[in-house]
């Protein structure tokens, strides 16, 4: 990282981000241009590691490049609006970085997702057993190998 002053070292305060943002946007390889999609998200730390869940269609774009190469980039980010510095104007922000791997869940592990999507979305009343069972939904998760988080807060 660039500017080492402002990286996020403390992973509890990395994944205290996460758990503030609503949506991750998700890069995938595609063919000639990389592919970013926003999501809805769940998430929780297995093992010491930062594992998201989120649900999409069966059949999709997505689903057919993920099928390429599981491959990906997340990216969350929190703006908290533009500031002068005395000679510009810079963004105060915090954001996060992950790179890690795309994979199904099945079974007990896909209702595991949907219930953390639930959770994190604030409809924990639903039943993510009811949710995982709809023939429509596919529940996949990242366990992210590598996470960064940076912050640039006005002084």
């Amino acid at each position: 990282m660039r500017k080492s002053d402002r990286e996020i070292r403390d992973f509890s305060e990395i994944v205290s981000v996460v758990g503030r943002c609503q949506v991750v946007r998700m890069g995938i390889y595609a063919d000639d241009f990389p592919y970013v999609v926003p999501l809805t998200f769940g998430y929780e730390v297995q093992d010491g590691a930062l594992v998201v869940y989120f649900h999409c269609a069966t059949k999709g774009r997505k689903l057919d490049l993920l099928a390429k190469d599981a491959r990906v980039c997340l990216e969350w980010d929190i703006f908290d609006g533009y500031v002068e510095t005395g000679h510009s104007v810079t963004a105060d922000y915090t954001s996060v970085i992950a790179f890690g791997r795309a994979l199904r869940c099945e079974g007990v592990e896909r209702i595991r997702g949907i219930a953390r999507l639930l959770e994190h979305t604030g409809f924990v009343n639903y039943s993510a057993e009811t949710c995982a069972a709809l023939p429509v939904v596919d529940v996949w998760k990242v366990v992210c190998k590598s996470v960064t988080g940076k912050q640039r807060f006005q002084k």
